[in-house]
């Protein structure tokens, strides 16, 4: 998942803030809709470089940009939405890459706002992760999604024929998305952030185990309370069962991984013999 710069990392909080004072006392509906227009804005700048020089072009004045984006999007979008792209465009951006990434959290977490509301935000977290098993275990399908030469339409029935009926609506919706507004990545990297953005909604950190064998309830909550207590946040693992780790446990949250494996101690050791 891509880092964003210092100076866009303030941004994106001031970003994230402004989203909260538009969806919280939205219906789940309406949040949706909200949701629904930030991902057009993000089609837009993903597809225009020219678009995200011109609103992040510190030269120009407030005025200028939100007539660009009142010329962009018209009636296609709430003014809320074009509210809050104004706010962004107002906003110091490391480069202008960095706008379309943060409309894209902005975006996911407003669609996580949806579940919150509709009592499905776990689904959502849960499912997602689901999914990205799903991909491991379907290379096939995993292919499909990924063929820039299949049209969106296309994918998205795909996708829809293995989900439907099976996941929360918030989830088919970002899932839609995922397979569409890759933006230039993998699958596995656009779902990978997709679930990130979702956890920071939550405020805590996701942590993926994988162990060779299932960890019993008590188990669970004795690892859930340590990482909490190591990471200084409220903990929600995603668990998966693979023998190929042969025992041990391996915990990836973020950027660091945490590898106990017996598998993994062996290949340390075939590389200090090596050495």
């Amino acid at each position: 998942m891509k880092i964003l710069g210092g100076t866009s990392r303030v941004s994106v909080l001031t970003l994230r803030k402004a989203l909260d004072e538009k969806v919280n006392n939205l219906s789940a509906s309406d949040a949706a809709q909200f949701s629904n227009d930030l991902f057009t804005i993000l089609t837009v700048l993903s597809s225009s470089v020219g678009v995200r020089r011109a609103l992040t072009d510190n030269a120009r004045d407030a005025a200028a940009k939100a007539e660009l984006i009142s010329n962009l999007f018209g009636s296609n979008i709430s003014a809320a939405a074009q509210s809050l792209l104004a706010t962004a465009a107002s906003l110091r951006w490391s480069n202008p890459s960095e706008l379309a990434d943060a409309i894209e959290q902005i975006a996911v977490e407003a669609e996580s706002v949806v579940a919150d509301k509709n009592n499905e935000l776990d689904k959502l977290e849960d499912q997602l992760f689901d999914f990205a098993r799903v991909l491991v275990a379907n290379r096939d399908l995993r292919q499909a999604l990924n063929t820039a030469a299949d049209s969106d339409a296309g994918r998205v029935l795909l996708l829809e024929s293995v989900v439907k009926g099976k996941y929360a609506t918030s989830t088919v919706n970002l899932l839609r998305r995922v397979v569409v507004l890759r933006r230039g990545r993998h699958i596995d990297a656009t779902l990978a952030a997709y679930s990130h953005y979702v956890s920071v909604r939550r405020n805590r950190v996701v942590a993926h185990v994988r162990t060779a064998v299932a960890l019993t309830p008590a188990q669970q909550q004795n690892l859930i309370a340590a990482l909490g207590k190591a990471i200084g946040k409220t903990v929600h693992i995603n668990v998966e069962v693979d023998p190929k780790v042969l025992g041990g446990i391996s915990i990836r949250y973020g950027d660091e991984v945490i590898d106990g494996t017996v598998i993994n101690r062996l290949a340390e050791a075939s590389r200090a013999l090596v050495g």
